[in-house]
């Protein structure tokens, strides 16, 4: 009788979690007993000890990623008379956010290389109306800030980075999250640095800024039962803040594990024909996914999942095709876009990605084309 085949997940948090178990348990215990659930001590001591980790003046904690992207568009005062220029190769809450405070979000082309957004199309697409940009570092990996900052110097637009997959990816030696004006991070669960439920943060430097974050997360509540705004429930619950003060102190080791399961993928896949995730040389990638295209996708990703082999297509339709954003948005030309939808994989990707397995994964691909 042959043996069962042993599945390979897109991402293994059990295995993390036995590993961290008895230091998250204990912490969990001190704050089930603390009973201080909300805007706690530990919220505080996570923001500093984040704000540490990417050097920045503030790192305020909130629901989600969603909300992060959310509040740091009020918090710059952006409206309904506003445009923001955006790829459509990205998680919808990159343009929801948008669609939230009212503005138009304007879908722009990426690069076939990196697979983020493309500067030259962004330097087309600014009008008089647009009030911000908002870069993904898609996959893990930096946007060409340098170049997108080069085209809105001296012109009175904002730079917010979405960074809910690169939690510790850097850009010339500097943290992706204080680049711009804002950064935005999710603590989804899947995250390089992830809770266990929705957690979020906004990153910035600017006083004003985090003062209004600060406002907008807790009802326009400066003092409690006073309200200077009309707010918003957003608050890092204590829990979760917990959690993220653990696993801070090891993302370091968690991304480069990452990125030596890249270098192993890219290996081993080299002379298949296939196109691996670029790495560049004034950026870190942190890998939150391992992405390819190829032209044979859908051949690769049935072979993989009839060996129980998980994978995922991130994403299989742009934004701009997607019926919430139909009737509310400005299309630009988006060839590269629809080309990497078509033919975008994700393999698995974890921090305790064994050698072994990756070699399994590459074995069946080999066997599909």
């Amino acid at each position: 009788m042959s043996m069962p085949i042993t599945p390979i997940p897109m991402v293994d948090l059990r295995t993390q979690y036995h590993t961290l178990k008895d230091e998250i348990q204990s912490a969990l215990n001190d704050t089930l007993e603390s009973t201080a659930f909300i805007m706690g001590p530990n919220v505080q001591a996570f923001e500093n000890e984040a704000a540490k980790y990417l050097n920045c003046q503030h790192a305020l904690g909130c629901a989600s990623g969603t909300d992060a992207l959310h509040l740091a568009l009020r918090a710059l005062e952006i409206t309904k008379d506003d445009e923001v220029i955006v790829p459509s190769f990205t998680f919808a809450a990159t343009a929801e956010a948008i669609r939230y405070v009212g503005a138009t979000p304007v879908f722009v082309d990426i690069e076939l290389d990196s697979l983020n957004i493309n500067p030259e199309k962004i330097e087309q697409a600014i009008s008089d109306k647009t009030k911000a940009i908002i870069a993904v570092h898609l996959f893990g990996l930096p946007a060409d800030i340098g170049a997108i900052q080069s085209i809105i110097d001296g012109k009175d637009i904002y730079l917010i980075e979405d960074c809910a997959q690169s939690f510790g990816a850097e850009y010339k030696k500097k943290k992706t999250g204080i680049l711009g004006d804002m950064g935005c991070f999710s603590f989804f669960p899947s995250k390089n640095l992830g809770c266990y439920g929705d957690g979020g943060m906004v990153s910035t430097d600017n006083d004003e800024l985090a003062e209004k974050v600060k406002l907008f997360r807790n009802h326009g509540s400066p003092v409690r039962y006073e309200h200077s705004i009309i707010g918003f429930n957003s608050r890092l619950d204590e829990i979760q803040a917990t959690v993220l003060r653990i696993k801070l102190k090891y993302i370091d080791k968690y991304n480069q594990n990452r990125n030596l399961a890249a270098k192993r993928y890219t290996l081993k896949l080299s002379e298949l024909g296939i196109q691996t995730p670029i790495e560049k040389s004034e950026s870190s990638h942190v890998f939150h996914q391992y992405t390819l295209l190829d032209l044979r996708r859908d051949s690769i990703f049935k072979a993989l999942q009839r060996n129980n082999i998980a994978c995922a297509i991130y994403y299989p339709k742009g934004l701009h095709a997607q019926e919430a954003f139909k009737d509310n948005s400005v299309i630009k030309d988006l060839a590269i876009t629809e080309y990497a939808t078509s033919n975008c994989l994700s393999l698995p990707m974890f921090p305790e990605l064994s050698e072994q397995q990756i070699d399994r994964v590459v074995d069946i691909i080999k066997e599909a084309i």
